[in-house]
């Protein structure tokens, strides 16, 4: 008989994350992993040292998952990025209107 390994590392469970695959009890996405390896370049060694409550197996079949439902993953990360650009849009930083003397309305605290 054989055993399928990865699905114990890797599910996916409809009102959490999304419903995005994700470590096995953890609220640690594939992709969240995808962008520690890819684009920030830690190695999974890395990024188990900085999230001690996954296991290195956990790293590995994460990145197994991706490259296996590679185009899926890429697409839900396109579209997060394309929810977070349109939020930020939406709702610019209260940090920056002050820096640049952009603030339409007055936000501001009450002196004390």
């Amino acid at each position: 008989m054989v055993k399928v390994v990865i699905s114990e590392h890797i599910e996916t469970t409809p009102g959490v994350c999304g419903g995005k695959p994700r470590i096995a009890g953890h609220r640690i996405s594939v992709a969240d992993v995808v962008v520690w390896h890819e684009r920030q370049g830690l190695s999974p060694d890395e990024i188990v040292a900085q999230f001690s409550q996954i296991t290195l197996s956990d790293v590995y079949a994460a990145l197994a998952y991706y490259h296996d439902h590679q185009e899926e993953i890429r697409e839900s990360m396109r579209q997060d990025e394309e929810f977070a650009d349109a939020m930020r849009a939406k709702t610019p930083s209260k940090l920056l209107q002050r820096l640049t003397g952009t603030n339409s309305r007055d936000d501001s605290l009450p002196p004390r």
